[in-house]
């Protein structure tokens, strides 16, 4: 098939790259062979070379074993952007096991989904998430409960002051230290220091990646280690100025989704780069961090981006050492780009991925041609196409809209236990993306809309249906829908439109704090809005584009 934006590529772009047939944690003994000396990992002042990472990651691989992990298992790892998650992810990778990536700001009820589908019976978690494990512990197949502390990881002072703000913040727990629930940091000081020796092949699989996917029904995607490797190398060869060995993440963009886990975490270790690792985004500290440590590359969301060009005192941070920044998990809006690389003098471009494809598929050139709007090109080795939204199977031409399908190396195994799903989003080696785009004259591709019905906010991917359940749970609820609205901040914000039982009366914050005690925080609507019906199709499908256009008649009416 023609492929129009190999003319568009940067210079020292490959067309095509020669990836390696090795486990994705061969990236990482190759850097701690080239660069055991180097700073692998920096949090809030500790650091850890590359030596002693691996010393660490190979202990925890054993004290894996001793609890009866094997080639084949699913290792659940619930955990921030913290050193322990690095050693967590790559010990069970190093055994064959399959790493499932559990969202910290999970509440209990979607835990127990998450470890019951996917068949996880080892869980690494910080202590103070404990309690919600513990509530859904017996209606898992979880057999391993491994904590670790935030304590742990940090330089000697801040270890100590660390209780104190630990209790403020009321995350300070006591937790048991016997079986099943056992202490990560006595477990690798238990271990030994000798490799696995686990046979990994680059086609088994290492993790699995939940996804609502368009439905909202949790899938397991499954992906191989030579997925993750392509897409390892894919990046690395579309940002060429990047040197090995000299270059420093700033890892704030979570390692639990797959965009910080394969941009940020992989490449990193790939490149033989340091990790400066936060454990969430605050603006002055993510601030602090850049000016401290030089970082050279910040993968991330607009909304980091829009609440860096805001910062009131920006311009006592020094951020000239930024070279390069992706945006990723929705739309970058071009006013953003533009003020945040006058800040940085850095390089801003966005990026396109899905989980289904390790993630990334498009990201624009990092110093070529850029359009408004754009995604950007193909990464090598990726082919992209534009087909029609009701059979999927006719090719459309330029500029005209339809469903955006890619295929390529990064390109997942399927969907876990779930043949059907598997079989209706990949056809013939292509991957339907869902998201409605075209692409114009030169290759450049743009999304239109997003996967249908889903909201992006602050780069998390919520599925109506999610919340929708949790109003239905409600005993006052007789019908309910959610929408995204347009947020320059969060990309997205939800808002309920619900219409109450036949006498029936409550409140915005009633039902707020129903949500809040049964989803994550950034599941819960921000608005809510009672009405006497909904708008419906005559076959009764609820219209969320009328609910949709209906705010942005209001939002023109008082701008």
């Amino acid at each position: 098939m023609d492929r129009p934006w190999l003319a568009c590529y940067e210079p020292n772009v490959p067309e095509s790259i020669p990836y390696p047939n090795v486990p994705l944690y061969q990236l990482l003994n190759d850097a701690v062979s080239r660069f055991p000396q180097k700073d692998a990992l920096s949090f809030f002042g500790k650091r850890t070379t590359y030596k002693a990472l691996d010393l660490q990651i190979n202990r925890f691989a054993n004290a894996l074993k001793g609890l009866g992990v094997k080639k084949g298992d699913r290792v659940a790892v619930m955990l921030p952007n913290v050193p322990q998650c690095v050693i967590a992810y790559y010990g069970a990778l190093k055994l064959g096991a399959l790493v499932v990536m559990t969202n910290p700001l999970y509440v209990d009820r979607e835990i127990q989904v998450q470890m019951a589908d996917s068949g996880a019976e080892t869980i690494i978690a910080l202590d103070f998430f404990y309690p919600r494990i513990a509530s859904v512990l017996k209606k898992t197949p979880l057999k391993n409960i491994i904590l670790t502390s935030i304590r742990d990881a940090l330089p000697p002072l801040l270890s100590l002051l660390y209780p104190i703000k630990a209790k403020k913040e009321g995350q300070w727990i006591k937790v048991p230290n016997k079986p099943p629930v056992y202490n990560m940091t006595q477990l690798i000081k238990a271990a030994t220091d000798d490799a696995p020796h686990t046979a990994v092949a680059s086609s088994d699989l290492a993790l699995l990646q939940y996804t609502g996917g368009t439905t909202g029904t949790p899938k397991g995607v499954m992906l191989s280690h030579s997925n993750l490797v392509a897409n390892t190398l894919q990046c690395r060869y579309w940002m060429t100025s990047l040197v090995e060995g000299e270059e420093i993440f700033l890892a704030v963009v979570p390692f639990f989704h797959v965009y910080g886990m394969s941009t940020c975490m992989n490449l990193s270790i790939y490149l033989g780069s340091t990790l400066v690792l936060q454990p969430r985004f605050v603006t002055k500290d993510v601030l602090k961090a850049i000016k401290k440590t030089k970082a050279t590359l910040f993968m991330g969301i607009q909304a980091m981006y829009v609440a860096i060009n805001n910062f009131p005192s920006i311009q006592n941070y020094d951020l000239s050492s930024i070279k390069t920044c992706i945006s990723g998990a929705g739309p970058l809006h071009v006013e953003v780009q533009r003020k945040f690389e006058t800040i940085t003098g850095g390089k801003l471009v966005e990026g396109y991925g899905l989980s289904e494809a390790s993630p990334v598929t498009h990201c624009s050139p990092i110093t070529g041609k850029r359009k408004p709007g754009s995604i950007g090109l193909a990464f090598p080795d990726t082919l992209a196409k534009i087909v029609d939204e009701e059979t999927g199977k006719k090719s459309l031409e330029i500029g005209e809209i339809g469903e955006l399908i890619v295929k390529g190396p990064q390109v997942m195994q399927g969907y876990w236990n779930k043949k059907n799903e598997t079989a209706d989003t990949l056809r013939d080696g292509w991957l339907y993306t869902g998201d409605m785009a075209k692409m114009d004259e030169e290759g450049y591709f743009f999304i239109v809309d997003r996967k249908k019905d889903m909201i992006k906010t602050k780069g998390e991917n919520v599925y109506p249906r999610d919340v929708e359940e949790v109003l239905f749970e409600h005993p006052k609820v007789l019908d309910a829908v959610v929408v995204g609205l347009p947020d320059h901040f969060a990309g997205e914000i939800i808002k309920a439109y619900i219409v109450l039982k036949e006498g029936e009366s409550t409140t915005e914050d009633e039902m707020l704090a129903f949500c809040t005690e049964r989803l994550a925080k950034f599941k819960v609507p921000k608005q809510v809005e009672f009405r006497k019906e909904l708008p419906k199709t005559i076959i009764g499908k609820i219209l969320r584009r009328v609910l949709l256009d209906e705010e942005m008649k209001k939002t023109k009416g008082t701008s």
